[in-house]
């Protein structure tokens, strides 16, 4: 990959000269550009880096985020992907109805970003790149905007409500005529606003439905929402007309102030089921100050800065880059980024993550790893594809939304039609019902409200979701297969036993050999140094192994180190650490790794080295078999080893001396015979397998996650979170299940009601709020943190 879209837009009071940020005139100032002309900045394919990347093997095809502006359902959706596709260039579209989020794959050799971008405008939708600050400040005006328009149908509602309260109330007669022709005089004026201010959104988008032959879920609502103030304005000039008998004013105001209610409390709520989602994406400073060679601290854009730049963080801001600690202690949150839930001390030599955050202290980093390399932006990549990816439930309602909305149309006209006969005006209001009341707005949130709040509890838990389909798959799964190497052990090896020929103490031994491998980077090397300070600390003999000093080494690639050893005052003797065959060893009756030391007597001790099993790792095999899960282990080491780690874990059935071809054909094998399978590895050599599983999980500290295979990324490397993903998994399609179900029998129920006419529009408009808040609210319980530990086997057999 060459770049991910990890770097914000510059912010709005803020200018950039030769990537020098001065702040001057006021937030409002950028706000003054000409809309043409900020689209044409986005074609600078210098600009695109920022929203945007493509691969080194198809340079010229680039997968650009956006965010959608005036989105309300999945119909918004597919006009916005069905307009995007007739741009010659764009060759796919993926958005979500759910997130208003889209990535669009188009090729530069025949488009530009402006070009795509003004065929949404035509639809009456903007298209904002995805970090973008204007993107941040776009959803604020949205969202005030929602609320004028909220408190006005509010205002008007009450005001309408208490002139038409007289009319019910009192008796035929007791009002005089033209007393109830002022008070309709009255509600009529207060209804203006509502129309011509408060509706004004549902009626753009109809109007644009209507210009481009498209179709969504606002054109029936609009069409009530005239229909109803029309024949009421008509009663109300012509109070002995057609229509005259009767006014709906205080229908009309009070399914808008209900409709509206419900469309900002689902406002909130879907920012609230994508808060950890948009937590990892936006987590980058837009600025960063960095030193000059004359000693200087300047403010400077992100995107600016290269690999060695020194850069000051003080608390509170997020780092811009990985890198490296030249001064300074802070306490350091990576939760969202590693899943580590507890603050990590770093001081000067420690290395940081860009997008975790300095909670104290000021530290100066130099930077390692920008843009692409970063981690950080390995997970944007991977959230921003989860984001807009379409379970298969959310995709068949998506399927059937326009044919939906079309019956919708066609059963108004029908009602209408039936009822004109006896009353015009019943008859016309009994459509409106019919329009407002079976707009499918819960059908299409149904199933993405409820995967997006999952995703965003497993983002907050360490768990990267990269394909929202495969919580449906992980939910139906009855096998799962680990990995031994990596996933149930660690990379890490432990010394288990040492042998010394006579004369030799262990403890000597062990700081010699410590020693040497202290210079090499080798996993085996690592776990020699470890033991031996870890020793040497426990026996206050940490100066002594600190004071031994190695020089003249030399590395034998496959064979060991070795190189002079000495004390302070005392001349250096030479040492070998290695294989048996290196330092002349005598072969050991053991299954575990053997590494031996020599001296120039030749062989002088030798170590046994076990890999280190997760110390949760037997947990979580139990708590999967009280899901009901059966469980294997596959695996490429020796069949002696695996068969050892399987059993100190709980699982009975290990395979061996696996290549990865043969772990494919076990899994197919397995899902020959009907079984639902999850993978579990660690990335190294599983890709076929992960590729191959029904769904796939990849522990995140092995290898890169852009190139990872899986459905799932444990961020933390912990397994721990295999267990609450399953169950989370099984809940999210419990709700799923229970959304549909709520909508189908809201629509089973109401669509009758008011076919006959005993649903008034009120009523309808309030009854379509309730349905899509309820199936909001219903989703939102699953944004709640995940269970720590299965505590009940009856979680194996989740009711539906």
């Amino acid at each position: 990959m060459t770049q991910v879209n990890v770097f914000s837009g510059l912010p709005s009071h803020a200018a950039e000269t030769n990537g020098v940020l001065s702040v001057h005139s006021s937030p409002d100032a950028d706000a003054a550009l000409d809309a043409d002309a900020r689209l044409q900045l986005l074609d600078t394919p210098e600009e695109w880096a920022a929203f945007s990347f493509s691969s080194q093997s198809e340079p010229d095809r680039w997968t650009s985020s956006v965010v959608f502006e005036g989105m309300h359902c999945a119909a918004c959706a597919i006009t916005l992907e069905d307009a995007l596709r007739t741009v010659p260039g764009v060759q796919s579209a993926q958005i979500s109805g759910a997130s208003h989020r889209g990535q669009i794959v188009w090729s530069a050799e025949l488009t530009r970003p402006s070009e795509w971008m003004r065929a949404v405008d035509r639809y009456g939708y903007k298209a904002v790149p995805a970090n973008d600050a204007h993107a941040h400040a776009m959803r604020r005006d949205e969202a005030r905007r929602m609320v004028w328009r909220w408190s006005v149908s509010a205002m008007c509602m009450m005001q309408v409500m208490m002139y038409a309260t007289p009319a019910y109330l009192s008796d035929p007669g007791d009002i005089a005529p033209e007393s109830m022709h002022l008070l309709r005089w009255a509600s009529w004026v207060l209804s203006l606003p509502v129309i011509f201010f408060s509706c004004a959104p549902f009626l753009r988008y109809a109007w644009r439905d209507l210009r481009e032959r498209k179709i969504s879920m606002d054109l029936p609502v609009a069409l009530g929402m005239v229909v109803t103030f029309v024949v009421s304005t008509l009663g109300t000039f012509e109070p002995l007309g057609l229509f005259g008998a009767e006014v709906f004013f205080d229908s009309f105001t009070m399914f808008v102030f209900f409709l509206l209610t419900g469309r900002w409390l689902e406002l909130r709520m879907r920012d609230r089921t994508a808060g950890a989602l948009e937590a990892v994406l936006n987590r980058l400073p837009e600025s960063v100050r960095k030193l000059q060679p004359d000693g200087c601290w300047v403010l400077m854009s992100v995107r600016r800065l290269q690999v060695g730049d020194v850069i000051e963080v003080l608390p509170g801001e997020a780092f811009a880059a990985d890198g490296l600690v030249l001064s300074g202690q802070a306490q350091v949150d990576e939760a969202l980024l590693t899943g580590e839930s507890r603050p990590l001390a770093r001081q000067a030599g420690d290395r940081v993550i860009a997008g975790s955050h300095n909670l104290s202290g000021i530290l100066q980093i130099q930077i390692e790893q920008i843009g692409a390399s970063t981690r950080y932006a390995q997970i944007v990549s991977l959230m921003e594809s989860a984001a807009v990816s379409k379970p298969a439930m959310a995709l068949l309602v998506d399927r059937w939304a326009k044919p939906f909305l079309m019956g919708v149309m066609l059963a108004a006209l029908g009602s209408a039609i039936y009822w004109w006969p006896t009353d015009p005006a019943h008859a016309v209001m009994v459509a409106v019902a019919v329009l407002i009341v079976t707009c499918p707005c819960a059908l299409s949130l149904a199933t993405p409200a409820a995967m997006l709040a999952t995703a965003g509890a497993l983002a907050r838990s360490g768990v990267l979701v990269r394909r929202l389909s495969a919580l449906q798959n992980l939910a139906g799964i009855d096998t799962v297969i680990f990995d031994k190497t990596g996933t149930l052990t660690r990379d890490a090896f432990e010394v288990v036993r040492i042998h010394t020929r006579e004369g030799v103490g262990q403890a000597r031994a062990l700081d010699l050999a410590g020693t040497l491998a202290r210079h090499s980077l080798h996993p085996v090397s690592r776990a020699l140094w470890s033991k031996a300070r870890r020793q040497a600390q426990a026996e206050s003999r940490l100066p002594a192994l600190e004071a031994l000093s190695a020089h003249e080494l030399i590395e034998q690639a496959g064979q060991g180190v070795q190189g002079a050893l000495k004390c302070p005052g005392q001349d250096g003797m030479l040492f070998r650490l290695g294989s048996a065959a290196f330092c002349a060893a005598p072969p050991l009756a053991s299954h575990h790794l053997q590494v031996s030391l020599a001296d120039a007597s030749g062989w002088m001790a030798s170590f046994e080295l076990a890999e280190e099993i997760r110390p949760e790792a037997a947990r979580v095999v139990r708590q999967l078999k009280q899901l009901g899960l059966r469980l294997k282990v596959l695996s490429g080491d020796g069949q002696a080893a695996v068969t050892q780690v399987a059993h100190a874990v709980g699982i009975s059935e290990a395979q061996g001396c696996c290549s990865p071809q043969y772990k494919l054909q076990a899994l197919q094998a397995l899902q020959a015979q009907g079984h639902k399978v999850a993978m579990v590895g660690d990335g190294l050599n599983d890709g076929p397998v992960l590729a191959g599983a029904d769904v796939s999980f990849a522990l995140g500290q092995a290898v890169p996650l852009a190139q990872s295979k899986s459905d799932f990324v444990l961020m933390s490397g912990q397994l721990d979170v295999l267990v609450s993903t399953v169950q989370r998994s099984r809940q999210t399609l419990r709700i799923v299940r229970q959304n549909l179900w709520w909508s189908a029998i809201y629509n089973a129920a109401c669509v009758p009601l008011a076919v006959v006419g005993w649903l008034p529009a009120w009523a309808a408009g309030l009854g379509m709020a309730l349905s899509s808040l309820g199936v909001v609210l219903n989703a939102l319980r699953l944004s709640k943190a995940l269970p720590e530990v299965l505590t009940t086997p009856d979680a194996a057999h989740p009711s539906t």
